[in-house]
């Protein structure tokens, strides 16, 4: 087996839901939605080292990621099915961001293997074609392969590039790992079957911006898990708190990076959290150009 040295780190940055709406209930069981997604300059980073065995595997075990969940080898066997690569890699995650927490680390660290081995493995698919095949390994794949900040419909595959202000937000980890599939379970279950009305009515770009957009998960989010809310409730002190798709994490908007670490030098010592600087082009972009 011949390995080349290790190629990285290549950046999987986290994203936030900046508002999230479940306007309806497909007959497949999936929800559609209306949501916005803006990347954070914090996240997961990735490092490959290619063989010539065509063997995928990872580095090292993750911490709450089994290998037959890691979407890294997931996307990895994809990508080689699709091009008939016959190289393989060994994939080294340095995960940084939680399992669980609504930032999106499995979608992004899936996106981000498989720029990197398309480039890496002279592959050659467009960027249309990246996004298709994420779009396999989940709905948000497709968001962290493009890179752009999006205004996102259906299922959360429907993009339309959007440009944000990039402020720095407070992010806090309550450290539980929250269900999305049990999430929508209840929140469906709680809907009455077929009465379209007991969804949110859809809106457009212009009512995000003026600020008349929610987070319809948030208040049954806080009610399963309580250390969701006192997360919320804490950091509702310092701005205006809010929910990052189904949770587990919370976020705030600060004017700079000042205030933000001013803010979570004061948490008290159950939180956890990190400051971070929205941004509305991806890093992974970045390290694909260099």
């Amino acid at each position: 087996m011949g390995t080349s040295a290790l190629n990285g780190p290549w950046p999987a940055p986290a994203k936030l839901n900046l508002f999230l709406h479940v306007t309806g209930r497909r007959a497949d069981g999936y929800h559609t939605l209306q949501t916005v997604f803006q990347f954070l300059d914090h996240g997961d980073r990735l490092r490959f080292e290619l063989r010539d065995d065509a063997r995928i595997a990872r580095a090292a075990p993750v911490a709450q990621v089994p290998e037959e969940e890691d979407l890294t080898l997931r996307a990895a066997r994809l990508l080689a099915r699709r091009t008939g690569c016959r190289r393989g890699a060994t994939v080294q995650l340095e995960k940084r961001l939680p399992v669980g927490g609504g930032l999106g680390g499995g979608s992004s660290d899936a996106a981000t293997v498989l720029v990197a081995l398309n480039r890496l493995w002279g592959a050659g698919l467009s960027i249309d074609e990246l996004a298709a095949l994420g779009a396999q390994l989940g709905a948000d794949v497709p968001v962290f392969v493009r890179g752009r900040a999006a205004w996102a419909e259906g299922v959360g595959e429907v993009l339309t590039p959007v440009d944000l202000p990039e402020p720095w937000y407070v992010v806090l980890v309550p450290g539980v790992r929250v269900s999305t599939a049990e999430v929508f379970a209840e929140y469906a279950g709680s809907r009455p079957k077929g009465d379209l009305t007991a969804y949110s009515a859809p809106i457009r770009i212009r009512d995000f911006r003026a600020g008349r957009a929610v987070n319809d998960l948030e208040a049954l989010v806080r009610r399963r898990y309580p250390p969701v809310d006192r997360a919320f409730t804490w950091l509702s002190r310092y701005g205006d708190a809010r929910l990052t798709g189904t949770g587990a994490c919370v976020f705030a908007e600060m004017p700079e990076r000042d205030e933000a670490q001013a803010v979570l030098a004061g948490l008290p010592p159950d939180l956890t959290g990190f400051a971070a600087r929205g941004r509305n082009r991806s890093p992974l972009l970045d390290a694909a150009a260099k």
